[in-house]
């Protein structure tokens, strides 16, 4: 005992020096790796000091209980007694609980046979176990009250249809508190030099780095063709264009757009495309796959698709 003593005091003055070496402020050059250190040092001091704090508790609650045996021992020596143990305070918590009869008394539950000098003893359950038992029981019947007679509460098949129903509802409110873009319909899908639809399929053009394949100006490129004539490598118009951007061209490069943006930025770069036919690139490739021609019934002559 004193040399457990003897190490807790040890520990806890080694603690002391580590904590007021934390506590002083640390060299320039450490100030700056990191600032919470301090704290991290402080909360660990604490919780160290606290488990030990424990242990202490421990060790002198075990040792005023022996104090306190040998001080019986010695008072019934000094009666002429027997000296019989007081139960402590969770041993007798423990008996009643499980209603166990101590080992000198096993006589009063013992039974009138024996097999191959086994005594069969008369114990009961324990109070706790027949305690949950009854509880089951009770929460048993009013859970059948509650959900199947009285039908108070809902059950979980139609707890979730609930929530369903209410997910929808504050969907359907969100959607319609939010403006909707009109859908758009590739086979109806016509040109028009609208600025600020081409203003912002410039922004997607730039933004996805477009230019990096078919040049900022869309001159093309050693990657990309060229945007601004009238060559086309699949399909001009502007449902080719919005098909091909929409859904890409694997196997040269393209890629198929339509999964990574909205249907409205498709558009909006099919068009920002389109108003880059007939304009003077810096440096543009020549010419790649068949002339395009617009029919009569295109609403713009100026229609291009992205290669």
């Amino acid at each position: 005992m004193k040399k457990l003593y003897s190490i807790l005091l040890l520990t806890l003055v080694s603690l002391s020096g580590v904590a007021q070496q934390a506590t002083q402020p640390a060299p320039a050059s450490n100030a700056s790796a990191n600032p919470l250190q301090p704290y991290y040092v402080a909360i660990g001091f604490i919780v160290i000091v606290f488990i030990l704090t424990i242990v202490v508790l421990v060790i002198l609650v075990r040792t005023l209980n022996l104090l306190t045996t040998q001080l019986e021992k010695q008072r019934a020596e000094a009666a002429g007694k027997k000296y019989v143990p007081t139960p402590t305070w969770w041993q007798s918590l423990t008996r009643q609980l499980n209603d166990s009869v101590p080992v000198e008394e096993e006589a009063s539950i013992e039974m009138a046979h024996s097999y191959d000098g086994i005594r069969e003893l008369d114990n009961h359950l324990p109070p706790w176990w027949k305690w949950l038992f009854y509880g089951t029981i009770i929460f048993g019947i009013i859970y059948l009250v509650v959900y199947h007679v009285t039908d108070s509460l809902p059950l979980m098949q139609q707890e979730y249809e609930t929530e369903v129903a209410l997910a929808q509802v504050e969907q359907q409110k969100n959607m319609a508190s939010k403006p909707q873009a009109a859908a758009i319909d590739e086979s109806t899908l016509v040109y028009s030099a609208d600025a600020t639809i081409i203003g912002r399929g410039k922004e997607v053009f730039v933004k996805n780095a477009c230019g990096s394949c078919h040049g900022s100006d869309g001159g093309g490129n050693n990657i990309g063709p060229n945007l601004t004539d009238q060559y086309w490598l699949h399909g001009g118009g502007i449902k080719n264009v919005f098909h091909t951007i929409k859904d890409g061209v694997v196997e040269k490069g393209m890629p198929a757009w339509g999964k990574a943006m909205s249907i409205n930025d498709v558009r909006d770069v099919t068009f920002f495309v389109l108003s880059l036919q007939g304009t003077k690139p810096a440096s543009p490739k020549a010419p790649q796959g068949e002339l395009y021609k617009p029919e009569k019934s295109d609403s713009s002559k100026t229609q291009a698709a992205a290669k």
